[in-house]
């Protein structure tokens, strides 16, 4: 599947953050990227505001355009608030539960260890990023992947202690995902609203 290749330095400082995770390189400034970043911007439309909103989603869970828009129908349709639902239903893919476990830097490494098969669900192989984990299914490494030294320097030092939602086995290398995040667990700043808002146009 397509994904995005390109400089990630450049988005990130698009939308002022490192939307792509920990990321040393990224520099916050005071101007926009390119040539013309410090020429004086002109002011960003309602609509281009509600855009940039969903690109940063976009961005940041690694997702296409396509997948997004299917997500948000079947959040819209679900019970609850819809901008809540999109967000929970981001943070359940098994590239990002993965991510959440500090089982990878960041999320485009936590989506490579899916596709290479290193994470089991339940004690089966899923090499599927955008599968949705329930609650109650247990994310782990697999067996022979425990060894992998981009998983153990991943691992050195993170607090799982931080999402509330997730249960960590050390010994196991495994976690627990024991519900979806309520909106004040999760960490990204995403103004959901706006995301809604533009699809509701």
């Amino acid at each position: 599947m397509a994904r995005y290749t390109g400089p990630k330095t450049r988005i990130a400082r698009k939308f002022g953050e490192a939307i792509f995770g920990a990321d040393k390189s990224f520099e916050k400034r005071k101007y926009a990227p390119g040539q013309h970043g410090n020429n004086r911007r002109r002011k960003q439309s309602e609509y281009g505001v509600m855009l940039a909103e969903k690109q940063k989603a976009k961005y940041t869970y690694g997702v296409l355009e396509n997948q997004f828009r299917n997500m948000f129908d079947k959040a819209s349709r679900d019970s609850g608030i819809t901008g809540v639902n999109l967000l929970q239903m981001l943070e359940s893919r098994l590239d990002n539960v993965a991510f959440r476990l500090g089982l990878a830097p960041t999320r485009a490494a936590a989506r490579q260890l899916v596709n290479h098969k290193h994470i089991t669900v339940d004690g089966k192989v899923l090499n599927i990023p955008s599968y949705q984990v329930k609650p109650g299914q247990i994310v782990a490494v697999r067996e022979r992947s425990k060894s992998l030294e981009v998983i153990a320097d991943s691992l050195a030092g993170f607090n799982h202690a931080k999402y509330p939602w997730i249960e960590w086995d050390e010994q196991a290398k495994a976690g627990k995902f024991l519900h979806k995040p309520e909106r004040e667990d999760i960490p990204e700043n995403i103004k959901e609203q706006l995301i809604v808002e533009l699809y509701s146009k």
